[in-house]
């Protein structure tokens, strides 16, 4: 049985939440045209944009409830029906075209896609709202627990997972085809309503203890 403070729970979690699968087709579209070292460099800045939203979740995601006076039991709640939604409308999604278009690439649309590859690249379709909550969640864990490291650890994992997918992406469209690929994204979806429920179950939980007691 896998803690709820291991490695690889906390993987698990990550990347039912920032996975970039529901990123690959717009991922696609921004790149089309380019060079292959632009394309490398725009690979670069969505995964290190991911990456940097999931440390700062990590250092600060605490700090910040306690600043908020925020209990860890309401931000379960809060983050289970967060993610609920999402992972709801990741289910009934209607279907994605993954096909990539070809673009005029010039210096200025160049300089424009590397802002694109952070918004919405990077934040919200790899790491956005749902991944920011679990983050903070499992931060909490990890600090009551001394699991910190852990986490840290599942987070550069899923950071390096994130940019091989990108980096593959086109290979892994032609594999899976538009049905295989949106067939991932429902499966992520149902994993991800899964953690929600399980969030706001846990906070409950805690919460019925402390009218209980």
């Amino acid at each position: 049985m896998v803690s709820d403070s291991s490695f690889q729970h906390y993987l698990l979690g990550i990347v039912a939440v920032a996975n970039n699968i529901p990123a690959i087709a717009p991922f696609l579209q921004l790149v089309a045209g380019l060079k292959t070292d632009e394309v490398r460099r725009i690979t670069i800045i969505s995964s290190i944009g991911a990456f940097v939203v999931m440390v700062v979740s990590l250092v600060a995601g605490s700090a910040v409830l306690e600043f908020f006076g925020i209990s860890i039991s309401a931000f379960q709640i809060a983050g289970g029906i967060l993610l609920g939604g999402t992972g709801l409308s990741m289910l009934h999604a209607k279907s994605i075209s993954f096909a990539g278009k070809e673009v005029d690439d010039t210096p200025d649309d160049f300089n424009s896609k590397v802002s694109q590859a952070i918004v919405p690249i990077a934040i919200p379709l790899t790491a956005g709202a749902g991944t920011i909550s679990t983050i903070t969640l499992f931060s909490a864990s990890a600090k009551a627990s001394g699991t910190e490291l852990e986490l840290f650890l599942a987070i550069c994992v899923m950071s390096v997972a994130i940019y091989l997918i990108f980096h593959y992406a086109l290979p892994l469209v032609k594999v899976l085809g538009n049905t295989g690929m949106n067939v991932m994204i429902k499966v992520m979806g149902l994993f991800t309503l899964s953690i929600g429920v399980q969030f706001i179950i846990a906070g409950v939980s805690t919460v019925y203890k402390g009218l209980a007691g």
